[in-house]
């Protein structure tokens, strides 16, 4: 990939599991990824599923990356690895499990070594705290992380996320926190040890309870406050029809009026008030009736098309291997047909990323073990005098506009600004960022105070000649824009990338959509709702078990009340706008970035989805995954713990502390296929075992023999949990418009040459407008004066 945008970068791939897809989003963006294998393969090759007896989430993981062969009882092999280390920019490595002690060393003692490596040391706790050496799944990381307690029915048992996102999203910060380090190794000349979590990762990047967030209660005891999961699992309601269901998300009073004409204009339901959502909610079970009866014979395709027109927020619930084949995901390129295993061809997600209107994505199929030399491709990056020094931020001196709204918009600059860019954020008096609505009586949101630490406000109107003006007098002072407007948007305000370029042919514009910026789905309207409903989330997110519903004629899905996917798309967006800035530092020049949230869910859930349209399309011998993941009750009042059983030793171990030992051979329970048979026997059997003890203890006890459990957290939970506290994930944040301290993310990982993330307060609406003004363009008093008086500008209230 000659033009990618990390095409003089150098990966060392060590690990064999959870670091392949963190080297896989750098492969996908031109770095050349060297993965190191011993003579038997990576353990990975192995993992179930299996396609042809070859591992689907190592196929996935490890495209476009070539591969090495290297015996660590060799001595010359063991000299070619040290040299490999040496000439890499990147190492990453699965911590306890990677290659680099197979060779008699450790990824410390080559970032001690080699100063200028920046290393990522993946585990599942850190190296670090009392739990380091406990192990995780993904449903074990969603328990923990707070998602769980939030996910299900107000009473009984939690509904577990889909399998895959957690890790997923590991990844992606993982890759965030390896790609600062290497620009501020561009900018200081050190690199970096990170000690990198997974667990740390999912608090922080998956369904935060501590930032930007839709129905998440804030994360602090208050007495009399609700324990249990939302009592509202059906904000964004989801209606039964001919073929299937489909999803409202009904917010602006403009879509309610929509709805309305939809519905017939009934008569009930012209009084104004109906406007406000409030209203809508508390009249939402006789509207519900009149959207079932109306919805009740049409397909979902027909429902779709007339809410689309009528201008009503709305998306079919599809079924992951349906979303695969639609004519949305197939058009813009987003889904690869590969000859993902020799012989073997699959439908494929192709990947996170679109730079300058093409997916950077997909292009070899993982290769065979061996299959390259030992060396590097093309000459080594020619890295220029280093311009800052060790112990700043690595962004000081980054200049960066933010357009961004809501949590996608918000997450992406404030990553930046949590890492010393200056980012101005730049608002219309008219069309305030959402995240700015706060409760009555407060004069800030908690959303906005997290999201918003470390930016300038500006008020600038960009629909007016003068605000255009000032706009692009910005852009050329400025190193990047950040938006995530509906596509179009910017250009009908006459800032395309090219007029962007034309004011600044080094400028980065990174941007982030509902559907992306092309295909037939592009122009919809988006809410996270409606991705996940579109994409095969919700139809993931399940309650199998009709009596664990909240009623008996509600249906079975549970992804209401999260934010997923739109912290995990700000990291993305991120990654993707740090590498435009790091190929520019080369070459000069500016790129342009889009990330589609849709395409963003279907590669988090990568090979589930191909799993699922491989057997879809009836490709044979498909070997599932016979993990069993449940959800178990444990002593006190709605409290649980997750119990991950793996293998048969795991689950041999499991009974031993379970003190059955004999249904480690019982034929019910004896193999994974006879597990999953019988799940609901062993689940009431285990759970007689969790109810006699607290959810820390079970957990405790199944970790001490190495099987994955871990208690179901809540928000307040995390802030007191020892892991965290001891690894210092978050340090208390004051805003002087917000009555309490806020825990608040202190860095993306530990790093040891970079500083915890600076704490100014998130600023009022053009509170910094005449600074920037003055300082950043030069504009004297009276004519920023003339400019406020006509509405060009504004200032605070």
């Amino acid at each position: 990939m000659a033009d990618g945008l990390l095409d003089a970068v150098r990966v060392l791939d060590l690990s064999s599991g959870n670091g392949d897809a963190v080297t896989r989003l750098f492969a996908d963006l031109g770095a050349d990824v060297l993965k190191v294998e011993p003579p038997s393969g990576s353990p990975a090759r192995a993992a179930a599923p299996t396609l042809a007896g070859a591992s689907i989430p190592f196929a996935v993981h490890n495209a476009n990356k070539r591969s090495v062969v290297l015996d660590p009882f060799d001595e010359d092999d063991c000299e070619v690895f040290l040299d490999l280390a040496g000439q890499a920019d990147i190492v990453v490595d699965d911590g306890f499990y990677g290659e680099a002690p197979t060779f008699g060393t450790s990824v410390e003692e080559l970032a001690a070594q080699h100063p200028h490596l920046v290393v990522l040391s993946i585990t599942d706790f850190g190296a670090t705290g009392p739990r380091s050496l406990w192990r995780a799944t993904d449903p074990v990381l969603y328990a923990m992380c707070g998602a769980l307690s939030r996910s299900g029915p107000t009473t009984g048992t939690p509904v577990l996320p889909p399998d895959g996102i957690a890790s997923a999203t590991a990844a992606v910060q993982g890759a965030w926190a390896a790609l600062v380090a290497y620009y501020n190794r561009l900018r200081c000349g050190t690199g970096e040890y990170i000690d990198f979590s997974r667990f740390d990762a999912v608090v922080m990047s998956l369904d935060p309870a501590f930032g930007a967030h839709g129905q998440v209660a804030a994360g602090i005891r208050r007495a009399g406050q609700w324990r249990g999961r939302p009592k509202n699992q059906d904000a964004y309601p989801i209606y039964e029809c001919k073929d299937g269901y489909v999803r409202l998300c009904v917010m602006a009073p403009r879509q309610w009026r929509g709805l309305r004409r939809w519905l017939g204009e009934p008569d009930d339901f012209q009084d104004p008030k109906y406007d406000v959502i409030g209203a809508r909610f508390a009249a939402w079970p006789q509207i519900s009736e009149l959207i079932q009866a109306l919805f009740a014979g049409q397909t979902m395709k027909d429902l779709v098309a007339e809410g689309q027109a009528h201008g009503v927020p709305i998306a079919a619930v599809l079924t992951p291997s349906w979303a695969m084949t639609s004519e949305h995901f197939r058009g813009v390129g987003a889904i690869t047909d590969a000859e993902l295993v020799p012989g073997v061809r699959a439908a494929v997600p192709t990947g996170y990323f679109v730079v300058d209107g093409r997916h950077a994505g997909f292009r070899t199929p993982a290769p065979a073990a061996g299959q390259d030399g030992p060396g590097w491709r093309g000459n080594p990056a020619v890295v220029s005098s280093p311009s800052g020094r060790v112990g700043e931020y690595p962004f000081a001196g980054l200049r960066i506009l933010d357009l961004g709204i809501i949590v996608a918009g918000g997450e992406l600059s404030r990553l930046f600004g949590d890492l010393g860019a200056e980012v101005i954020k730049i608002e219309s008096a008219d069309y305030p960022d959402g995240l700015r609505q706060a409760r009555v009586g407060e004069a800030m949101s908690e959303s906005f105070a997290w999201t918003h630490r470390n930016h300038l406000g500006m008020g600038l109107d960009l629909r007016s000649a003068a605000g255009k003006e000032i706009f692009t007098r910005l852009v050329a002072e400025s190193d990047a824009v950040f938006a995530n407007f509906k596509p179009g948007t910017l250009t009908a305000l006459g800032f395309s990338y090219d007029n962007l370029r034309a004011a600044n042919p080094r400028i980065v514009l990174a941007e982030s959509s509902a559907y992306g910026d092309q295909g037939p789905w592009s122009a919809r309207l988006g809410y996270g709702p409606l991705v996940r409903a579109a994409t095969g989330v919700t139809r993931l997110w399940t309650a199998d078990d009709p009596e664990s519903r909240d009623g008996a004629a509600r249906h079975a899905f549970y992804d209401a009340t999260t934010v997923f996917p739109d912290h995990v798309v700000g990291r993305i967006t991120a990654i993707a706008a740090l590498s435009a800035l790091i190929h520019r530092h080369r070459t000069g020049g500016g790129s342009h970035v889009h990330i589609s949230q849709a395409e963003v869910v279907i590669n988090q859930l990568d090979t589930l989805y191909v799993t699922q349209a491989a057997a879809a399309a009836g490709v044979p011998r498909i070997a599932d995954d016979t993990s069993l993941h449940a959800v178990y009750p444990c002593a006190g009042d709605d409290e649980w713990c997750v119990i991950s059983i793996g293998s048969d030793e795991e689950w041999r171990c499991a009974a031993g502390v379970f003190d059955h030992h004999e249904w480690a051979d019982d034929p019910r329970f004896a193999t994974g296929e006879a597990r999953l048979a019988n799940r609901r026997e062993l689940v009431e059997l285990v759970a007689a075992w969790t109810r006699k003890r607290t959810p820390v203890r079970a957990a405790q006890l199944l970790q001490s023999s190495g099987v994955a459990a871990g208690p179901m957290n809540r928000p307040p939970d995390i802030l007191e949990d020892p892991q965290l506290l001891e690894r210092k994930l978050y340090a208390e944040m004051r805003h002087p418009l917000v009555e309490r301290t806020l825990p608040a993310e202190t860095a993306p990982a530990p790093f040891q040459h970079i500083p915890r993330a600076p704490q100014r307060p998130a600023p009022l609406p053009g509170q910094d407008t005449v600074d920037v003004c003055r300082r950043v363009l030069g504009i004297g008093p009276q004519e920023i004066d003339r400019l406020i008086g006509d509405g060009t500008l504004f200032g605070p209230p």
